[in-house]
């Protein structure tokens, strides 16, 4: 996968998980980079255990990123403690003094504004960081 863009290897990597997770790995894709047009999809952290490694969209560094685990696909922000989170998107990594996660499971429903707002909240911390 090292010769595909990082583009064709999140397709690959959705396409791997052709149940429920695939499907709403590939709809919090589309989600996130509808909030920021801007962002880069990269994939990083590939390992034994993990050849394709991992989905992780940037802006003045890493706003995101997205594991398929076994009963849920978590998308967690590395820097989702300093983040507000009116509508409590945030439901697991809550006792880290980094990061904050969201586990959606199979049937979840997506809070797209909500979502949409947690990622431009990122932009905005990374930009801060970024001067």
């Amino acid at each position: 996968m090292e010769d595909t863009s990082a583009a064709q290897q999140i397709n690959i990597i959705v396409k791997k998980y052709d149940d429920w997770r695939g499907e709403m790995l590939s709809r919090l894709r589309a989600l996130i980079k509808q909030a920021d047009p801007a962002l880069v999809e990269e994939v990083k952290w590939k390992k034994p255990s993990r050849p394709e490694g991992v989905p992780v969209w940037s802006h003045d560094g890493i706003l995101c990123f997205c594991d398929t685990l076994k009963n849920a696909v978590r998308l967690t922000f590395p820097k989702g403690a300093q983040m507000k989170d009116p509508q409590k998107l945030f439901n697991t990594r809550l006792d880290s003094k980094t990061v904050r996660a969201i586990d959606f499971h199979e049937g979840d429903t997506i809070n797209e504004a909500a979502l949409k707002a947690l990622i431009l909240e990122a932009v905005v911390l990374n930009k801060s960081k970024a001067k």
